[in-house]
Order: C-alpha cells, then sequence, then structure tokens
C-alpha cells in the first residue's frame, strides 16, 4: 500500500464514510417525511431530541449508545405527540405546530445542559450544530492482508459504525414496510382501512428519525442531519412522480452530495488559498445546490420546463385564435382577410407568430390576402362550435347572461373536449349558427 492510499484510509475514508452513511440514512427516511408534508418534522425531531439527550446522560450516567438511542427515541415519540396535540388544541397549521414545540424543547434541552451537572459532556454546540468529522481517524496497517482483519475494523471509530448500522436498519425499515409507508403516505384513513396501523407507522418512522438524529449529532451534526432528510427527497420529487425511482434518486442524490461536498470542503478553499472549510456544512450547501439546480432544470416541474410550456401553451392559444378569427371573417362574407382585417378582430392577440404556427402547420395560406386550408378550416369550424356550444351550457345551465359568456367561452374552446351530449342547439345565444361537426 502506498503512502497516498494509506493517508487516505487514514484521515479520509472515516470522514467520508460517516457523511455517507448519514446521507443515506435520512435521504431514505426523508421521502416519506417530504411526502407526508412533514419536512419540517425531521428540523423538529433534529433539535427536541436535545433533552431526551441531556436525561439519558443525567440518568445513566453513560454516553453510550444504547441510553443515548432510547433517550432520544422518547423524546422523538415526545415530539410527535406534542405536536399533534398543539395542532388539535390550538387549532393551528401543522408547521406552526412543530416550530412552537422543537423551539420550547431545544430551548429545555440548551437549559439542562447549561444548569445541570451534564456541564462537562461532550455535546457543545459545535458539535450538535456542525458535527465533527475532521476528528474521526482510522489508522490501519500497511498492509492489504492485514486490513480487512477483525482486529483492524473494531477500530473504525464507533461514529462510523453506528451510522452504518443506521443505514442498514434504514434500508431494511423501507424495503420491508414499502407497500404500508407508501400508503400511508398518500392516504393514512385507506391505510388504516386496509388494516395497516397509519398512527403506529407514523411514530415507526418518526423513531427511525430520531435515531438517525442521535447517530449523526456527534458526527456530521443536525445541520446535515436537518439538510440531507429534506433536500435529497424534494431534488428526486422535482425528478419523478414515482415512489420507487424516487426513492432510488434520493438515495443517489444523498451519495453524490455527500462525497462532492467532501472533496469541495478542501478543494475548493484551497484553490484560492484558504483553509478548508467545514465538510458538513459543504455537503449541506451542495444538497441544497442541487436541489436549485432541480428547481430550475427538471424536465417536468422545473422552472424551464414550466417557461417552455406556458410558451407553447400560449403559442397554440394565439394559433387556434387565428383560425377561429378567420374562420368568424369567413362567415360575415369578408373576401379580403387582410393582416390588418385580422389584427383588428384579434386585438391583444399575438397575430403574426398565431399565423407563423398556421402556416407552418399547413393550416393557413398567406399571400395578398389568408386564406383556411381544408385542414384549417375544419379546425377552424370546430373551434367555433365549441365556442358556441360553451355559450349554449353557460347560458341556458349555468344561467350566466347571454353578454357575458364570451369571454368564458373564448378559454373553454381551447379544451380538447367539448359538449356532445344530449340534443344539442343549432344556434348560439347571440343567434349565430353553430357549425355542424365535421362539415
Amino acid at each position: 500500500m502506498n503512502a497516498t492510499v494509506h493517508n487516505f484510509l487514514s484521515l479520509d475514508l472515516m470522514p467520508l464514510a460517516a457523511g455517507l452513511f448519514a446521507a443515506i440514512t435520512c435521504g431514505l427516511l426523508g421521502n416519506f417525511l417530504v411526502l407526508r408534508k412533514l419536512s419540517l418534522m425531521g428540523d423538529a425531531i433534529s433539535h427536541s431530541v436535545l433533552p431526551g439527550l441531556v436525561v439519558a446522560f443525567l440518568i445513566s450516567g453513560l454516553r453510550s449508545p444504547l441510553p443515548m438511542f432510547l433517550g432520544a427515541a422518547i423524546a422523538g415519540i415526545g415530539t410527535v405527540i406534542l405536536v399533534e396535540f398543539v395542532k388539535k388544541v390550538g387549532r393551528v397549521e401543522s408547521g406552526a405546530a412543530m416550530g412552537v414545540v422543537f423551539s420550547i424543547l431545544f430551548a429545555l434541552g440548551v437549559l439542562l445542559i447549561e444548569r445541570a451537572s451534564a456541564r462537562h459532556i461532550d455535546l457543545d454546540a459545535d458539535c450538535v450544530l456542525h458535527g465533527q468529522l475532521e476528528t474521526l481517524f482510522w489508522f490501519p496497517p500497511k498492509d492489504w492482508g492485514q486490513v480487512l482483519t477483525w482486529d483492524t475494523l473494531r477500530q473504525m471509530p464507533r461514529q462510523v459504525v453506528w451510522l452504518f448500522v443506521m443505514a442498514v436498519a434504514a434500508a431494511a425499515f423501507v424495503t420491508l414496510l414499502f407497500k404500508e409507508l407508501r400508503i400511508a403516505a398518500f392516504d393514512a384513513d385507506l391505510a388504516t382501512t386496509q388494516g395497516f396501523n397509519a398512527g403506529f407507522l407514523h411514530y415507526l418512522l418518526m423513531i427511525f428519525v430520531a435515531a438517525a438524529t442521535v447517530a449523526s449529532f456527534e458526527a456530521v451534526g443536525s445541520i446535515l442531519v436537518i439538510a440531507m432528510l429534506i433536500c435529497p427527497a424534494a431534488t428526486a420529487r422535482m425528478l419523478t412522480d414515482r415512489l420507487r425511482p424516487q426513492i432510488m434518486w434520493s438515495v443517489a442524490l444523498a451519495m453524490v452530495g455527500g462525497v462532492v461536498g467532501y472533496v469541495s470542503a478542501s478543494a475548493i478553499p484551497a484553490a484560492f488559498g484558504a483553509d478548508s472549510v467545514n465538510a458538513a456544512g459543504m455537503m449541506t450547501v451542495v444538497a441544497g445546490a442541487m436541489f436549485g439546480l432541480a428547481v430550475l432544470a427538471s424536465p417536468r416541474h422545473g422552472v424551464i420546463a414550466r417557461i417552455v410550456r406556458l410558451r407553447r401553451l400560449s403559442g397554440s392559444v394565439a394559433m387556434e385564435d387565428v383560425l377561429a378569427a378567420l374562420f368568424r371573417l369567413g362567415e360575415s362574407e369578408q373576401i379580403a382577410v387582410t393582416m390588418q382585417a385580422l389584427t383588428a378582430a384579434l386585438p391583444g392577440c399575438e397575430v403574426e407568430r398565431g399565423l407563423v404556427l398556421a402556416e407552418g402547420r399547413g393550416l393557413v395560406r398567406r399571400g395578398d390576402r389568408i386564406i383556411l386550408t381544408t385542414t384549417g378550416d375544419a379546425a377552424a369550424r370546430d373551434l367555433v362550435r365549441r365556442h358556441r356550444l360553451w355559450e349554449s351550457y353557460l347560458v341556458t345551465e349555468a344561467g350566466v347572461a347571454a353578454d357575458h359568456v364570451h369571454p368564458t367561452a373564448e378559454r373553454l374552446e381551447h379544451l380538447s373536449v367539448g359538449l356532445e351530449s344530449g340534443i344539442l342547439p343549432v344556434v348560439d345565444p347571440h343567434g349565430k349558427r353553430i357549425p355542424p361537426r365535421g362539415r
């Protein structure tokens, strides 16, 4: 084993592994928080488990993982119960209830640390908020044959071991109860009617969130936990509408955020001649940056995609408005439909754009005058038919005055479905003939 590899294993492997395991655990569990609109619950639990940790230490006098986990689990369940209580009794929305509960419990935890005999425990602000990734070391032997021996592996930092256990437990939890979690996430009442106790699943999920928070406190800190509970799942939600791919995406994004963030914590400042920054904080920044990129560039839900869709829709509406106007001008026996006449008939419409699109699809021909092709005439006839049927419906069925229906019908005519059932009127409320279908 050369010196470079040995240095990586000694100095970088354990911090990187801790960050990855924490990110994977939180990325898995965060999907069900995001789907149930409980993203703030991860923040609430990560803060409110602090008094549970302190009380567990005061009772047991130990900082071993078992009493810490029990204290945090009890605090996590208590947080969920208190949130539900505040929401129902105080009649406030869930976000406000979670904000009130975690603020009070976090303040209580800080007070216990400051005032009780737990002052000497290693649970200061840096540990709770930022973590201590950079302090995780491992000194494996330089002989590859001895690296994977039990004596060597058991020298790994306990934080990494517990985070690995939590990652495996979270993966098993999501895999074994995937069907139940999926139904409960979308419809808790349906889950209960099918024999799944939605309340029990909710509390079980909160226990896992609390356990992930406790396992991550000392190594990566609560900031990374909060970010990884929300960002990978929210980013994955922007990329797919199906739960199984969303979970896979969230895990992949959590891993990318962990690796890129850890490397960037030292590489980016070094490029500017500065000292390294906190690795957990940089992982959080990368996770947030990926979410921001997904918000902008997601192929379905991103801002750019929505702008493109709206642009296409506005073009389609402009083209259909042009076709309908040409048909109506033809009905009025105006032989020469010029650009000036069309613009006058469509104030505020993107007439030129609509004409270009219609001409490109072979629906109109432009010369000295603008005329509809055979295909364009059929499309225009269908549009005008839908418009006048909607006007008739709004007057006869919705009770709208005849002189108020045109603007509404003008929007509804662009829908792909019309009103074709029953006995249809021959003329609209204004006395204009409704074009027959297919003629």
